[in-house]
């Protein structure tokens, strides 16, 4: 019998247990040892228990080691295993980066010992019937592949352990999520029908629930010869659905349910083919590899995409929570607390991206989209990632900002000026980097392009909610570097029979030196000072005019306050009036396009040695309003 030792023998732990065993009860096996931090009863052999790995497998001899402990351990372990002259069965997914996964890659090479990953899907005989029926043309052009998965999970579910949940502990990579743990095999199986290397990975990360991880999310993945996989799943499902995968071709369609191992062929006939495969056990599959030289199923090596994918994810942006008007909450009776977050309809949405090889963004999921209410109204969308050329530097910004009457009073990239973009935060020369987009006006030359379009990226929010969100961004050069964190906070509350916008911002500096924030106006262009909180509103708006004078009048004051006002082509009337507190000049057009913003560097640069904060209220109101109308209302922010 070949000795094992099991490192990590709760939770997940109990499976190889049971299996552990099956296969001691064949004769196959012996359970010399278990390694876990607190002591772990067995009612089968009589293991030593050590929570000292390499010193385990020494005393034990064990041949194989089976590691299914938190993912972040998973390199150390492995290479300690391996070091220790010992095999490795190691759970998936197999490492929470490339770089821990070339750690263990490594010891593999050095010790001449094998590491198998724990996919079970993979050891199914339906992945290589499918493979066969792709490369056969039996299936015609396969175009992609759609994943779909909807399993229900207590709240108790994300609470069950330390790491649960978790991207990361303690500094730590964790990378805990539903696409990276426990419908990891749907990603890794989709992979596994496939080859070839992936060019482009794209996410879309969210949570219902109060984790730091995703519970419901899904994954593009484009391959160098074109084709598409698509997986999404959730953790906010009523019930459990059976993940598959669906393999879309001009003469067919086959569905692999991976988890009965069925495989369902839809001919170009009309006729229909199900079969279930027989599944080899993984553990069994590398005594067998030890013993006899028999290929493996599932070396570290075959998961390498696996685990590019999980580094997407790992370096995506912090996934976005969904809001709880969305979700179905159900609570103990008794304590009051959350057991279950639903998410109507998700099911269906899952299903519908992998018959669409589309991602939630692109099915109009609601909680897709970061919207402002007031009183129950929408009042403005937030754009996260944008799609535009580096030219007119990417960043995200609100549009389709419009009254409680419904008047649109922001515009995105119009003809005129197609890196002006609703409202946000530009700056057209920071520390040489141009964050405002166009053209960057070199002193004595006029506008040029100059190839140093910087960019900002959202990171996450730490607070999001209908009446606004609290943001990290990171503000990145031309060159990749990062100049600048940027803390977010947008805030939109009723103001009588208008509402407000409140838009603070932080920036903190870091260059490593003190940097200067620039204008088209310190550079020689006078008047053009423009950089900071900006509006842009729309240009078909017509009979434009500004309180509490004309544009001449505003343009570079520093009141208080000042107010735009325009009709838009259905003859409504609309007025912003914007307040500030930090007491910067206002750039202003009117006549040219309408659009009013802070002017941080109006004649000089401005030196940020640390932080530079500031705040923009703007009120959005129906109607023209006049002078006292519009003071009224600053007066209340």
């Amino acid at each position: 019998m070949m000795k094992v030792v099991l490192a990590g023998a709760n939770g997940h732990g109990q499976h190889h247990l049971r299996n552990l065993r099956r296969l001691g009860h064949q004769g196959l096996v012996e359970l010399a040892g278990i390694c876990d931090v607190r002591p772990v009863e067995v009612d089968f052999g009589s293991p030593l228990q050590s929570p000292d790995l390499g010193a385990l497998i020494e005393k034990t001899g064990a041949e194989i080691t089976i590691i299914c402990t938190p993912i972040h351990t998973h390199a150390d372990l492995a290479v300690t295993a391996l070091q220790a002259g010992s095999h490795v069965l190691l759970e998936k997914p197999p490492a929470p980066s490339p770089a821990e996964q070339r750690r263990i890659a490594a010891a593999v090479a050095e010790t001449g010992r094998v590491c198998q990953v724990g996919f079970q899907s993979l050891g199914s005989a339906a992945v290589p019937a499918v493979r066969e029926l792709i490369a056969s043309g039996a299936l015609g052009r396969v175009r992609g592949i759609g994943g779909a998965g909807a399993w229900e999970r207590h709240s108790s579910y994300f609470t069950r352990s330390a790491w649960a949940g978790k991207r990361r502990l303690n500094g730590v990579d964790v990378v805990d999520g539903a696409l990276t743990n426990p419908f990891a095999h749907a990603v890794a199986t989709a992979l596994a029908l496939v080859d070839g290397s992936i060019t482009e990975i794209e996410t879309e990360l969210f949570h219902a629930h109060p984790i730091e991880s995703d519970d419901t999310s899904c994954v593009r993945i484009r391959m160098d010869d074109g084709l598409v996989i698509t997986v999404a799943v959730t953790l906010c499902a009523p019930e459990r659905h059976e993940p598959y995968l669906v393999v879309h071709g001009d003469q067919g369609r086959a569905t692999l349910v991976y988890t009965q191992d069925q495989l369902r062929i839809e001919h170009a006939d009309g006729s229909v083919t199900t079969t279930v495969y027989e599944r080899t056990d993984l553990l069994e599959n590398l005594i067998d590899h030890v013993r006899t030289g028999a290929d493996l199923l599932v070396p570290l090596s075959r998961t390498e995409t696996f685990t590019q994918v999980l580094d997407a994810v790992r370096l995506a942006p912090e996934p976005l929570p969904i809001p709880e008007r969305h979700q179905h909450v159900e609570r103990d009776p008794g304590s009051g607390e959350v057991t279950y977050r639903f998410l109507p309809g998700v099911a269906d949405l899952t299903a519908r991206s992998a018959n669409e090889l589309a991602l939630y963004s692109e099915l109009d999921a609601p909680w897709t989209k970061v919207r402002l209410l007031v009183s129950g109204t929408p009042v403005a969308d937030y754009e996260l990632e944008p799609d535009l050329p580096p030219t007119d530097s990417p960043r995200p910004y609100l549009h389709g900002v419009r009254t409680l009457g419904g008047v649109e009073v922001t515009q995105v990239r119009p003809e005129d000026h197609v890196h002006h973009l609703g409202i946000g935060v530009a700056i057209s020369d920071l520390g040489g980097a141009n964050f405002w987009g166009g053209r960057t006006y070199v002193k004595d030359q006029g506008p040029a392009w100059l190839g140093d379009h910087g960019s900002q990226r959202h990171r996450a929010f730490s607070r999001l909610d209908d009446d606004g969100f609290a943001e990290q961004l990171e503000w990145v050069g031309p060159d990749g570097r990062l100049m600048a964190r940027e803390e977010r906070t947008v805030v939109a509350r009723p103001v009588g029979e208008a509402w407000a916008l409140d838009f603070t911002f932080t920036l903190t500096n870091l260059t490593g030196a003190p940097v200067e924030i620039n204008s088209s106006a310190t550079k020689g262009r006078v008047g053009a000072g423009y950089g900071g909180f900006f509006w842009r509103a729309p240009g078909t708006s017509t009979a434009r005019t500004t309180l509490p004078g004309d544009e001449q009048a505003v343009h570079g004051s520093r009141d208080r306050w000042i107010a735009m006002s325009g009709t838009d082509p259905e003859g409504r009337d609309w007025t912003l009036v914007f307040v500030q507190d930090d007491g910067d000049a206002w750039f202003v057009r009117v006549e040219e396009y309408p659009g009013v913003g802070q002017a941080l560097a109006w004649d000089r640069p401005l030196v940020v040695e640390d932080t530079l904060t500031r705040r923009v209220v703007t009120i959005v109101a129906d109607g023209r309003l006049d002078h006292s109308e519009a003071a009224e209302l600053a007066a209340q922010v």
